[in-house]
């Protein structure tokens, strides 16, 4: 099968979250299923030709925006395990210091700038005489692609067996713009309806995506039952969703388990596995001493790598941290976003600078640090559509304590006894059910032997792309016509 992901990052080239993370790595599982899949993503300014071999193609492309063209141009390179990487370049559009914002906020021609590249995609596949049988395109910024292929690509010979499959990542972020744009996106007002791309007089790409494309997706099965249960989790979403639920699938995430393995991990100062934890003890001492935290084993290590943002519940750690703070805890949060809870944790820090470590860079290998030295690492999202993070905490033997939703209950077990569960839940979406369930684990932590084997089940816990990519091959299928005449390869036993 011939499959394109068409997407606004992907890891290792640029990232502002999971979404990157999934286009980097479930390429990487279907090519292991011998298929032909390429990644395109927009060339933007920080994504370093050089150190990724990107080369010119030497093929250029003129896309209409209103009555004026503009010019992409095509770069290439392969990832390490031989996928094509197309980039669409663009002078006008992708050469700004971030991906969708500044520090003022968001660019406010993003509906331009990527309903520029949704029509670039398909001019790049022809260009290059690359004839998919799915293109899978991945959140709002990709939401016209769809609708393009319904619309102004319905007659194009060189996608009569082309279909589309659109994941939604976070259905949060919708790609909401004024109407009066539309002429500027080359759709008709034809296509502005409320079964289309209307939402409340104003165009929404999200909607565009889900209205228009021939199979849905999301991360997780529990997010997908969620974004159709109401406004809460569906955000007005809900009755499209609803009326398209049977070709609506949440298929749960992998994290890349050559990457994230304790074992291999070139940023950690002592590498470990499940056989050999009494060296995971030594990461922990060596990210206190890092982190000028006192030297202590006994104390509980906290860790966070999240977004600073509501969503993710850090107003609730933020309540919770004078009592933790005062029990001899310490904590470590890596993460950016809202610049209130950002200053928030860095007064906390300044207040309380023996117990908390606060870092608003993007810094891979502290990351990677946390996961391996933090004894629990906490998610109290209000919703959380599938979470990485927790998976990857479990495989580096950190104990997640997460809210009771969305993919945290599709991936992390509750832990009733010494013998059952890999991490805890919480259902109240308080600081005092936040702190009241860490106190119910740390019973846990103080005794060596239940810890351990907490520990060890979490490690084992698999999460791997491989079953998840047999699974999304059922969702191509079942897209197209001409996907659904290849065979499909019987899943192995998964288990979590």
């Amino acid at each position: 099968m011939k499959i394109l992901f068409a997407a606004s990052e992907c890891v290792p080239f640029c990232k502002t979250g999971g979404l990157a993370d999934v286009v980097g790595a479930l390429p990487k599982a279907l090519k292991r299923e011998r298929h032909d899949v390429r990644i395109i993503i927009p060339k933007y300014k920080q994504i370093r030709a050089q150190e990724f071999g990107i080369k010119d193609t030497g093929k250029s492309i003129r896309i209409p925006i209103g009555d004026k063209e503009f010019i992409a141009e095509i770069k290439t390179c392969k990832t390490e395990q031989g996928i094509p990487v197309y980039f669409i370049s663009s002078e006008d559009y992708f050469t700004r210091p971030g991906l969708y914002r500044d520090a003022t906020g968001d660019f406010v021609d993003n509906d331009i700038r990527f309903s520029f590249f949704s029509r670039a995609v398909f001019e790049a596949c022809k260009l290059l005489s690359f004839q998919p049988d799915i293109i899978h395109a991945h959140d709002w910024q990709t939401g016209l692609i769809p609708a393009y292929l319904k619309t102004l690509y319905s007659q194009d010979p060189f996608f009569k067996k082309t279909a589309t499959l659109f994941t939604i990542h976070n259905i949060a972020y919708q790609g909401i713009f004024p109407k009066t744009r539309l002429p500027l996106t080359g759709l008709g007002w034809s296509e502005f309806t409320m079964d289309k791309l209307e939402f409340y007089d104003s165009i929404c790409f999200l909607k565009a995506g889900l209205a228009y494309a021939d199979g849905l997706t999301t991360v997780s099965p529990t997010y997908a039952a969620q974004i159709q249960s109401g406004y809460e989790y569906g955000r007005g979403m809900e009755g499209l969703l609803q009326k398209r639920s049977s070709v609506l699938r949440g298929i749960l995430n992998g994290i890349d388990i050559q990457e994230w393995d304790p074992y291999t991990d070139v940023f950690l100062p002592q590498n470990f596995d499940l056989n050999h934890m009494q060296i995971r003890r030594l990461c922990k001492r060596a990210l206190q001493r890092s982190l000028n935290l006192p030297d202590n084993s006994e104390a509980p290590l906290l860790g966070v790598v999240a977004r600073m943002d509501q969503q993710k519940g850090m107003d609730l750690v933020l309540e919770a941290l004078p009592e933790w703070v005062a029990r001899g805890f310490q904590l470590v949060i890596l993460g950016q976003g809202d610049i209130q809870l950002q200053r928030r944790f860095e007064l906390m820090q300044n207040n309380h600078p023996l117990s908390i470590r606060y870092y608003s860079d993007f810094n891979e290998p502290l990351a990677h640090q946390i996961y391996a030295g933090s004894d629990f690492f906490l998610m109290p999202s209000r919703f959380e559509p599938c979470g990485l993070s927790q998976m990857i905490a479990m495989r580096y033997g950190s104990i997640p304590i997460v809210s009771a939703t969305g993919g945290l209950l599709d991936t992390v077990q509750q832990t009733h006894s010494p013998d059952t569960g890999t991490g805890f839940f919480f259902n109240e979406l308080t600081a005092t059910a936040l702190i009241a369930t860490l106190n119910y684990a740390l019973q846990y932590y103080a005794n060596p032997t239940a810890w351990q084997a907490l520990q060890a089940r979490a490690m084992s816990a698999v999460f791997s792309w491989s079953n998840s990519a047999i699974v999304y091959l059922q969702a191509y299928r079942k897209a197209s016509p001409r996907a659904a005449l290849q065979p499909t390869r019987r899943m192995k036993r998964f288990s979590v």
